[in-house]
């Protein structure tokens, strides 16, 4: 599996703070991959190294097998770092016209190609002082992408948006990997949206790294059989020490090679099955595990 980007030993500090302790990280070419981390675990400090805008303390990286801050990868890279700031009195088309004009990209930019990938085109002629933060964030995802990057690295997208906004934004994300073959690096706070998008992620914590792999492998880890099934007391009896409750449905602690049996031992006995689905870990129970962040009680409800 190539990589795009290595890290071995990377240390950032500022004084007696370490915003990087010693990181090693590999991202993988192609699809979507989700830096994860509560404040302070290191993740802008992360990128801020990879694009040259920072030097580290300590370690070494590497950005599609060259050196950071290489002029000819940098051609090949997109960003947008935390919310981005434009001169309020140039309409959004004046924006990307002028960052092209600065890239030396010129008339191969394609600005109404990308003001419309990014759902700006009816507002391409404001100026951007009327923006709200997520048409803010959507200005600075076009600039990222109008040089088509092989890479692009995008630091909380979704940032002010409204649910529409965000749904638009992850389609436009799985759009970049799949479609453009684009290798898409992602951090967000929005974890249900990083688990639909994401193809692997990296959790850091404090400046380390504390989880890696792909979203499927790490959400699986502990997953049962949901069953919405009538009578329960007769499907209880059926599992045994297998089966536990969880309001009206009951989770079979069975493995996916076991369930054919279980459905034909469960029809045997009458039992009526109405739902059946996997259910194992999310994303935000892992991360609130792995970083030791506490959860909100509006956290716990929405879930």
């Amino acid at each position: 599996m190539s990589t795009v980007i290595e890290t071995r030993g990377l240390t950032k500090t500022y004084g007696a703070v370490r915003a990087l302790d010693g990181l090693d990280l590999s991202i993988p070419k192609g699809g979507v991959y989700g830096v994860l981390g509560p404040n302070g675990a290191g993740k802008s400090t992360l990128f801020r190294i990879l694009l040259g805008l920072i030097r580290p303390t300590d370690g070494t990286a590497t950005i599609m097998s060259g050196p950071v801050g290489d002029i000819a990868h940098m051609r090949r890279t997109g960003s947008m770092i935390e919310t981005p700031r434009f001169p309020p009195y140039l309409t959004a088309r004046q924006v990307l016209r002028w960052l092209a004009l600065e890239h030396g990209i010129g008339d191969s930019a394609e600005i109404p190609f990308w003001l419309e990938r990014v759902g700006l085109t009816e507002a391409a002629d404001r100026r951007v002082r009327g923006f709200s933060v997520g048409m803010l964030q959507r200005l600075g995802v076009a600039a990222s992408l109008m040089n088509r990057p092989e890479l692009v690295i995008l630091d909380e997208p979704t940032s002010g948006m409204d649910p529409p906004g965000i749904q638009d934004m992850r389609a436009l994300i799985r759009s970049l990997a799949t479609d453009d073959g684009v290798t898409v690096i992602l951090a967000s706070h929005q974890l249900l949206e990083v688990q639909r998008v994401c193809d692997r992620v990296a959790i850091l914590n404090k400046g380390r790294l504390v989880r890696e792999g792909s979203v499927s492998e790490l959400t699986s880890v502990g997953e049962r059989l949901r069953l919405v099934l009538t009578p329960m007391a007769v499907a209880l009896d059926v599992l045994g020490t297998k089966g536990a409750t969880e309001g009206e449905a009951v989770l079979a602690d069975i493995k996916r090679q076991e369930a054919p049996d279980l459905f034909r031992a469960l029809i045997e006995k009458g039992v009526d099955v109405t739902e059946a689905r996997w259910v194992g870990t999310d994303l935000e129970s892992i991360f609130f595990t792995e970083t030791g962040a506490v959860q909100t009680k509006e956290e716990e409800h929405a879930r």
